[in-house]
């Protein structure tokens, strides 16, 4: 068996108001947010479901279930921390990350720093090891119409 594995993620979720967004576990002043049970982190989400797939593990839903009110509005940052302990349980640790954020609104380019920062925190990796960017879908479907934000994320981890 490799002593490598690369995993992918994806997330979306609409945006709506009266709800804080949070974006890599980064809040943004604005006057809307994500739908969801959680924060909605939908940034936060693609790098989970990265690392578990990575580690042949299910996806984020069936380790933090939205019918469980224990993960009502959680920080999703504490979900990605408790994936990353769940890959050091299999003997596995991210190696690094590279993620694109996708939206029209509001702009992520200023704050891609800050973000790096807390995503660096919580997979115990150094900010370098993370790669960042945002861009738009050019006013094409929900998330070009400003009604919804989604991200990438593919990961390499190793076995330690």
């Amino acid at each position: 068996m490799s002593s490598f594995r690369i995993g992918h993620g994806y997330d979306i979720h609409r945006i709506v108001a009266g709800r804080r967004l949070v974006l890599g576990g980064v809040t943004f002043d604005t006057d809307f947010g994500l739908d969801g049970h959680s924060d909605a982190d939908c940034l936060t989400h693609a790098i989970c479901d990265a690392l578990l797939g990575a580690a042949g593990l299910p996806d984020i839903g069936i380790f933090f279930p939205n019918t469980d009110p224990t993960y009502k509005d959680i920080d999703s940052q504490i979900l990605l921390r408790r994936v990353v302990a769940e890959l050091h349980s299999r003997g596995y640790a991210p190696a690094n990350i590279d993620a694109t954020l996708i939206a029209e609104k509001p702009k992520i380019y200023p704050r891609l720093g800050e973000i790096k920062a807390v995503l660096a925190n919580s997979t115990e990796l150094s900010a370098d090891a993370i790669g960042l960017k945002a861009t738009t879908n050019e006013g094409l479907d929900e998330i070009g119409r400003g009604l919804a934000i989604a991200a990438h994320a593919v990961v390499l981890i190793e076995r330690i």
